[in-house]
C-alpha cells in the first residue's frame, strides 16, 4: 500500500527554480528539507502551546502529540495532503465551561475524545457519500453561527480570568500582537502570536525589575502580591523527560457540551482541503473524508493519554504559500522536532510560566478573531441575513451561545452555552426551512428591489484570483505571502 514516504529529488536539491514548485511527492536536500521542517514547527508554535495552557493540560504533552498525529495524516492521506495537526484552539471554550462546572482534565480529555470520535465517523461518512452530506446538514449560514459562537464564547475567559491579572501588561500585548498581525509579512506575520508571547516575556521581565511584584488574581478569584513572570518552576524542570498522561473520564454533560465543536472542524478541515488542493494544483475532493477522518483519529489518541485535540494548522499553510514547498517530507521533519520538544520537560515548563497578562493580551485578539472567522465563512458564501429564514435562528443560537444561556432538565443535568446554541441553530434552521414558504428558500432568499441580483443589475463576474488561504475557528485571518 501507497504511504508517501517516498520523495524524489526536486532539480538540484538546492533551489527551485523561478516560478516552480517542489511538490508533495518531491523534496529539497535533507538539510534543507529539516530546515523547512523547524519552520513550520516555529509558524505553529503560537497557537499549539497556547491552546493547552489556556485548557489546563500539559503543553509539552500537546506538542508531542502534534507531531504524532500530524504522521497519522500523512499516512492517511498517502502523502497527498500536506498539512500540519496542531493542537485545537476550538475546545478552549469548552474546557473552560467544563471546568467551571466542576470537571477536570480527565474529564476535558473525555469529552473531546467522543468529538474525535464523532469527527471519524463523520469522514467516514464523507468518503462514502461525497462532500454534498456535509453541505445539506450544515449548510454556511450554519457553520458560519457555529464558529462565531464558539468564539465569542469565550470572552468571559479573558474579561475575568487573564485580563485582570495584569492589566496593562495584558494592554501592551494586545497592541504589539496586533501590530504584528496587521503591518509584519510572510513568514513572521504567521508568527505573530508567537512574536506576541515573546513580548509579552519581555516586558513582564522588565516591569517586575521596575515596579515589583504586583497586587493582582493570580489564577483565583483572591488578589494576591505576585512576580508576573515565575520561572521558578523551569530550574527545577529536567532536560530529558516523558510529560504527564492522564486517562479520560465520560461524563454526558461534558460531552454534549462539546459536541457542537465538530461543526467548526468539519468545516475548518474542508477549507484546508480545498486550499492545499488549489496550490499544488492536485484536486483533493477525494481526500476530504480521509483527511476529517484521520484528524478524529489522531484528535482521539491524543485525548487518551491526556492531550488536547488536534487540527490542520492554516499558518502551516500559510508558509507553503510562502516558500511554494509543498513537500511532505518537511511535515516528516516538523513531526520529528515536534516529539523532541515533547520530550523536553524544561520547554514545558517555559510554556507553563507565560504571566496571565501576556494571555489577557493575546486571547482578546486571538478569541475575537475565531468568531470573526464566522462571519467570514457568511460574506464567502453570500449568506443573506435579511432572510429571516438564515436571520431567526442563527441570531438566537448566537446569544445563547455567548450569553450562556442554559435549559435545566433536572439537578444533575442542563445544557446551555455552546451546546444548546448550536442545537438551536441547527435545528431551527431546518425546521424553519420545513415550513418556510418557498420565496424564502431560495439561493437568492427574499425578493430584491430590482429582481434578485438588486438595484444595480446583473453583477459581473470577478476576475479570477489566486488561491487564499482558508482560516478555520483555531488560527487568525493572514494573508498570503506572494510568491
Amino acid at each position: 500500500m501507497k504511504l508517501g514516504v517516498r520523495w524524489t529529488l526536486h532539480g538540484d536539491g538546492r533551489t527551485p527554480a523561478p516560478g516552480a514548485v517542489v511538490r508533495p511527492d518531491e523534496r529539497l536536500s535533507w538539510p534543507r528539507t529539516a530546515g523547512l521542517g523547524a519552520q513550520h514547527v516555529v509558524a505553529m508554535f503560537g497557537a499549539s502551546f497556547v491552546a493547552p495552557v489556556l485548557m489546563g493540560l500539559d503543553p509539552n504533552l500537546a506538542i508531542m502529540m502534534s507531531g504524532i498525529a500530524t504522521v497519522i495524516f500523512l499516512l492517511a492521506t498517502r502523502g497527498r495532503v500536506p498539512s500540519y495537526l496542531g493542537c485545537s484552539l476550538s475546545f478552549v471554550g469548552v474546557a473552560a465551561a467544563i471546568r467551571a462546572s466542576g470537571g477536570d482534565s480527565s474529564t476535558v480529555t473525555g469529552a473531546i475524545l467522543v468529538v474525535g470520535a464523532v469527527l471519524l465517523l463523520a469522514g467516514l461518512a464523507v468518503r462514502r457519500f461525497g462532500a454534498r452530506v456535509i453541505h445539506t446538514a450544515m449548510p454556511p449560514v450554519v457553520t458560519g453561527a457555529v464558529v462565531m459562537l464558539i468564539g465569542f464564547n469565550l470572552a468571559p475567559v479573558t474579561a475575568a480570568t487573564y485580563w485582570p491579572q495584569d492589566q496593562w501588561t495584558a494592554l501592551l500585548v494586545m497592541v504589539v500582537t496586533g501590530l504584528a498581525v496587521v503591518c509584519l509579512r510572510g513568514f513572521w506575520s504567521r508568527i505573530a502570536i508567537f512574536l506576541g508571547l515573546v513580548f509579552g516575556y519581555a516586558i513582564s521581565w522588565v516591569f517586575d525589575r521596575v515596579f515589583g511584584r504586583i497586587h493582582s488574581p493570580a489564577g483565583g478569584a483572591e488578589a494576591v502580591d505576585h512576580w508576573r513572570l515565575n520561572l521558578s518552576g523551569v530550574g527545577k524542570a529536567a532536560w530529558v523527560g516523558l510529560p504527564d498522561f492522564h486517562g479520560p473520564s465520560f461524563e454526558w454533560s461534558a460531552i454534549l457540551l462539546a459536541l457542537p465543536v465538530v461543526i467548526a472542524l468539519i468545516a475548518e478541515n474542508a477549507g484546508h482541503v480545498k486550499a492545499v488542493g488549489e496550490m499544488t494544483g492536485d484536486p483533493l475532493d477525494d481526500e476530504l473524508g480521509t483527511a476529517i477522518a484521520a484528524d478524529g483519529a489522531a484528535s482521539m489518541l491524543s485525548t487518551a493519554v491526556g492531550g488536547p485535540p488536534n487540527t490542520t494548522y492554516s499558518e502551516n499553510i500559510g508558509v507553503m504559500a510562502a516558500t511554494r514547498v509543498y513537500s511532505t517530507a518537511a511535515y516528516w521533519a516538523a513531526a520529528g522536532f515536534a516529539l523532541l520538544f515533547g520530550l523536553c520537560p524544561k520547554f514545558g515548563a517555559v510554556v507553563a510560566a507565560i504571566p496571565g497578562g501576556v494571555l489577557g493580551g493575546i486571547t482578546v485578539i486571538l478569541y475575537g478573531m475565531i468568531g470573526l472567522l464566522g462571519a467570514q465563512i457568511w460574506t464567502n458564501a453570500g449568506v443573506d441575513l435579511r432572510n429571516p429564514l438564515n436571520l431567526v435562528p442563527t441570531a438566537a443560537g448566537i446569544i445563547i451561545g455567548v450569553g450562556g444561556v442554559s435549559l435545566k432538565f433536572s439537578d444533575s443535568f442542563e445544557i446551555g452555552g455552546i451546546a444548546l446554541g448550536t442545537i438551536v441553530v441547527i435545528t431551527g434552521y431546518h425546521v424553519l426551512r420545513a415550513f418556510a414558504p418557498a420565496h424564502l428558500k431560495g439561493p437568492e432568499g427574499p425578493e430584491r428591489p430590482g429582481g434578485p441580483h438588486g438595484p444595480e443589475g446583473p453583477k459581473k463576474p470577478k476576475k479570477p484570483q489566486e488561491p487564499q488561504e482558508p482560516q478555520g475557528p483555531d488560527e487568525p485571518a493572514q494573508p498570503v505571502a506572494s510568491s
